[in-house]
């Protein structure tokens, strides 16, 4: 048996050796174990057409320990067409000796090897040899079975993947007993407990405030647990759920009497997969579904791949594009392997067999790129076993003819073999906007290179992102290289994806003005009249619901995705047809009580969401304030003076400018020394002695049970290696603050702390603490510890006017101090030397320490506290492709008319699992006014300027509704308050309607635009060449409607009768 230390020292230089700048978005997806799984596996890839070359990239950016290449045919014009790391000068040259330099520059981590060969020559059984994984692309059966006989042997791991045109193939072969470690990679489930019976079947309850999520078969074990001291650390018992808070766990009744406490953490298991050759599994398949709407589709496209290779091999070519006689045999072939198949399909396979289609095979390749990433970590459960995809749906309603698809010797053939010249044309000379250049946004502009978007005399590509690339982009956004850093992500992209394709040389136009209402002076109605539609790549939510308005403002078709570790998500919103973006939003997260947070944490995301709040109440706002107090004229008098902690934002002034204002970085190690024993000594035993750990709730139960962890506080020890990592961040971030010069000599911080004599502290009576969330917040005024304060300090007395004046008399005058200004921190969490992420994780793991809660790595803690999204190429370039089969639909729409919902996929992937899920985009909802029917695509539209009369007369002629009010953005341009029959009712309603009548008289003959300019008392900007209107109306019965703004259109509704309108658009 190897020995444990020796173990445990390779394990860690390992991780070390894992560059968590480059990959620290995919570390959160595969964790450090897979990835140096992963560092130990060669890769073979046979066949660098496009997609051989997208499961490369994505292999080679992954991280694996080599990626070695095998294609000696030489490259041809309609490579081009898919291949992005090829271009025309590479025509006539072998494709893997072509592609390899480009590959290469990928990853310096991963080198790439070119196994060489001549033309003609196929890979063989002794090529394969002392590879980890094989995975063939376009090879024939005969090919693929010769391989995979050995390597199914042989212990290789052996995946083959095509793609036809619409369609593609995936074969996997993990050998006979695959051990598949985490199938999920989910988070393992834990939560507390409150009791355990002693019996036979072991039935476990948890704390009633979260369902505790397991499923049967899973496994568990426990800590913490007081009397049944059995359950801690055991081995993992199997669960059998009984309910949303109950489980049982097997025979307990030997064990002892459950007292109380306890956590339950989910055990993930290994589980050991069975897969057949390919020899054998062509006979008797397991068929991995991709499209439930499509169930018997795979067993279809099973004989219908097998009898494509048969043609291939016979004819030593492909069926002709769109050739009835070639599909013919094929379908004839097909049938003689499954009589039953679908013959239609099996016929659009054969047309579009020499198809080559760049978002087919993103599609595609991201898919197989992750298998052979399981296959490498054993991370995620494999695709079992077989797996067939179509994307039927993407082709016009009208078949383009035989004549339409045959080549023309282009770089597009493979494109035009599937959709015809017809449709090629229309592609070039789309109009797309990009939103976003970042992971999705690199793949996106890849593949529209690809396929020529834009390429044409009208064509034209418009991208903006603010952004510039840092390292951590490199992982996954393969169009930049580390020589781009610091550069703009939208520039580099754009003359990336250009030398890609020299067709969209001029056509692609980079800006860094975000999207946002500040910029529609840019984004405005000329610009989004010159484009046909607009994709997202966004990273929020905000931005894309901006976008959304946007696009249903100007009826644009937009396309959204977005990405999760291994999952993701495409919607598509066409207009006057699917519902937008916003219509449906996920429900917000769940926030953890403030209170929790502040005082009784249980778990490791408390201690880091306090730590971050620290970061900022030590290292931010206290440095805001004093630049604000020194700039700033009457800043006490106007600001300080309407808050509940004035004195303590005076005292936090004060100390950072007067009293504790450090003149050496010596004195800022002093300065952590006592906010160290603040934090963690005495702030614990002021909680303690308010709620002693005797303490019983008015019910005569412990106080400190169940979520609630009685703390303990810390004794600083300059030896203790978190304890010395929190002096050494905090004094540092305290030194950037006044602008000192840091250190890192542990030995120096060690000497220094040492050495503070800490003043004796004593709790004080009389603190208030919040409970839970219903009791009020107590102020810091009143004596309490306000449950999210900013100022940690307690009081136990309420300060006077004269404690706050006294305080101000030791401020400096501003003017004493002209020019004098701290430097608050900027948050940066990818800058691994600026003691950010290091003072988090030291002040959450010194909090956990306080409550007895399993601290949190630096790695763990980054991802919580900087809130990263886990993220790996697989995805992104899967999602991708998801989007870009929906992108050629919007042409179709122009051609010949797609817009049927069933036309249109909606998408979610995980690749994890695997799973794929699609379904039908859901229809705008229909509303409903009098006898009309409308959704949010529709709208008022009132043209050249009319005045304010001409829209109330229109309504009340052609939808005898009374407007009662208009408003535009925040001003109030006119009202009518009350009605005839009402004005008697009071003397103030009368001299309301009065003063509604001369308003009336002055405003309604005004042009609309006279009329804004007026109310708002601001010129129109010359941009805006219309004006979105709100509206209150009422109905004939004279009830007033209440409206409502919801994204871009209105709703009103009354108690009485509800009421829904479109919106009004006013053009000027």
């Amino acid at each position: 048996m190897a020995d444990p230390k020796n173990t445990s020292v390779s394990m860690e230089i390992d991780e070390a050796a894992i560059d968590e700048g480059l990959y620290s978005r995919q570390l959160y997806v595969l964790g450090h174990e897979a990835m140096k799984r992963m560092a130990t596996s060669n890769v073979l890839i046979v066949g660098l057409q496009g997609l051989g070359v997208e499961i490369a990239k994505n292999v080679a950016l992954a991280g694996v320990k080599s990626v070695t290449i095998f294609d000696p045919e030489p490259v041809t014009v309609q490579d081009l067409g898919s291949q992005f790391f090829l271009r025309a000068e590479d025509v006539g040259k072998s494709r893997a000796e072509a592609t390899l330099p480009r590959l290469a520059e990928l990853n310096s981590y991963v080198p790439v090897r070119n196994l060489g060969g001549v033309p003609g020559q196929q890979i063989t059984v002794d090529l394969v040899k002392g590879f980890q994984v094989v995975v063939l692309c376009g090879v024939p059966y005969e090919k693929q079975l010769e391989i995979n006989d050995w390597t199914h042997q042989n212990g290789v791991h052996f995946i083959a993947a095509e793609t036809r045109g619409l369609f593609g193939a995936v074969f996997n072969d993990f050998g006979p007993k695959f051990a598949c470690v985490d199938p999920t990679g989910e988070q393992p489930l834990t939560g507390m407990i409150v009791s355990v019976e002693q019996d036979s079947e072991g039935l476990v309850t948890c704390l009633d405030e979260t369902r505790h999520g397991l499923e049967d078969g899973n496994f568990v074990t426990f800590t913490e647990v007081q009397g049944m001291t059995e359950l801690n650390g055991c081995e993992p018992r199997k669960v059998t759920v009984k309910g949303p808070y109950t489980f049982t766990i097997g025979d307990t009744s030997n064990f002892g009497t459950y007292k109380s406490g306890g956590i339950f953490t989910q055990v993930k298991m290994p589980k050991i997969i069975e897969f057949k050759s390919l020899r054998e599994s062509l006979k008797t398949p397991e068929l991995f579904v991709t499209d439930f709407g499509k169930f018997d589709r795979p067993a279809t496209l099973h004989a219908g791949f097998q009898a494509l290779s048969q043609f291939r091999s016979h004819n030593n070519r492909l069926p002709r594009p769109r050739n009835a006689d070639d599909a013919a045999v094929v379908v004839s072939q097909a049938k003689a392997i499954d009589a039953d198949v679908d013959e239609k399909i099996v016929a659009e396979l054969a047309y579009q067999a020499t198809g080559d289609l760049s978002p087919v095979i993103a599609v595609i390749g991201g898919f197989v790129a992750q298998e052979v990433l399981k296959a490498c970590s054993a991370k995620f459960h494999p695709m079992v076993q077989h797996l067939y995809f179509d994307s039927l749906e993407s082709l016009p309603v009208t078949i383009p003819t035989e004549a339409d698809c045959q080549p023309i010797g282009s770089r597009y053939d493979g494109q035009i073999a599937v959709f015809g010249k017809i449709f090629q044309e229309k592609i070039a000379n789309h109009r797309q906007f990009l939103v976003g250049s970042g992971a999705i946004g690199c793949e996106m502009l890849k593949n529209w290179s690809m396929i020529g978007l834009a390429s044409g005399p009208r064509g034209i590509i418009h991208i903006t992102d603010l952004d510039t690339i840092e390292k951590s982009n490199l992982n996954r956004q393969f169009l930049f290289r580390a020589k781009d850093l610091g550069k703009f992500k939208a520039e580099v992209a754009a003359a990336a994806v250009s030398e890609m394709n020299p067709d969209l040389v001029g056509k692609i136009l980079a800006k860094q003005e975000p999207v946002g209402p500040d910029t529609e002076g840019v984004y405005d109605e000329t610009f989004f009249d010159g484009i046909d539609g607009v994709t997202n790549a966004l990273d929020n939510v905000k931005a894309r619901l901006y976008m959304d308005q946007r696009c249903v403002f100007y009826k644009k078709p937009l396309l959204e995705s977005g990405t999760l570790g291994t999952k993701g998500n495409t919607q598509v919103v066409i207009p006057n047809l699917t519902e937008s973006y916003g219509s449906s939003q996920d429900p917000p997260e769940k926030e953890t009580p403030s209170c929790t947070v502040k005082s009784f944490p249980n778990a490791i995301n408390h201690t880091i969401e306090w730590s971050r709040k620290q970061f900022e109440n030590l290292f931010i706002k206290p440095a805001q304030a004093v630049n604000t107090y020194l700039s700033e004229p009457n800043y006490l008098e106007n600001n300080i003076k309407y808050s509940g902690s004035s004195k303590e934002q005076i005292e936090q002034i004060v100390s950072y400018l007067v009293t504790d204002k450090p003149l050496t970085f010596e004195e800022c190690i002093v300065w952590a020394r006592l906010q160290f024993e603040q934090d963690y000594n005495n702030e614990i035993r002021q909680l303690l002695f308010s709620l002693p750990k005797d303490a019983v709730t008015t019910s005569g139960q412990p106080f400190w049970s169940g979520p609630k962890r009685a703390p303990d506080p810390l004794i600083f020890n300059s030896s203790d290696p978190t304890h010395l990592e929190y002096i050494i961040a905090a004094a540092n971030l305290h030194a950037f603050n006044y602008g000192l010069k840091g250190e890192r000599d542990p030995a120096i911080f060690r000497k220094v702390a040492d050495s503070v004599i800490v003043p004796e502290f004593t709790p004080r009576s009389g603190v208030k603490i919040q409970v839970n969330e219903n009791e009020p917040v107590a102020q810091a005024d009143d004596g309490g510890t306000p449950c999210s304060s900013d100022y940690p300090a307690q009081i136990s007395r309420k300060p006077t006017a004269d404690d706050v004046e006294d305080m101000k008399s030791k401020l400096p005058s501003p003017s004493s101090l002209a020019g004098y200004r701290l430097t608050p921190v900027e948050f940066e969490k990818d800058d691994d030397t600026n003691f950010h992420i290091d003072f988090i994780t030291a002040a959450s793991n010194l909090r956990a320490m306080n409550y007895k809660i399993e601290p949190a790595n630096r790695h763990t803690t980054k991802q919580i506290a900087g809130k990263i999204i886990p993220a790996i190429a697989t995805t992104t370039s899967l999602v991708t492709g998801l989007v870009c089969l929906e992108l050629y639909k919007f042409n179709l729409q122009v051609i010949d008319g797609k817009n049927k919902l069933e036309d249109y996929r909606n998408g979610f992937v995980n690749l994890a699992l695997p799973f794929f899920g699609f379904s039908d985009p859901i229809a705008a909802a229909k509303k409903k006014y009098g006898s009309t029917e409308w959704t949010l695509w529709d709208r008022f539209e009132f043209t050249n300027d009319p005045t304010l009369n001409d829209i109330v007369t229109w309504f009340k002629a052609n939808h005898n509704l009374e407007i009662t009010m208009v408003s535009q953005g925040v001003s109030m341009l006119w009202s009518s308050f009350v009605g005839k029959k009402k004005v008697s009712e009071a003397k103030d309603i009368v001299l309301s309607h009065l003063t509604s009548q001369s308003q009336s008289e002055e405003r309604l003959p005004m042009k609309f635009s006279k009329l804004v300019e007026h109310v708002s008392r601001k010129p129109i900007p010359p941009h805006v060449k219309q004006l979105v209107v709100e509206i209150m109306v009422s109905d004939e019965d004279g009830e007033d409607v209440e409206v409502y703004r919801s994204s871009a259109y209105l709703i009103s509704s009354s108690a009485h009768k509800p009421l829904q309108v479109p919106f009004l658009v006013v053009k000027i």
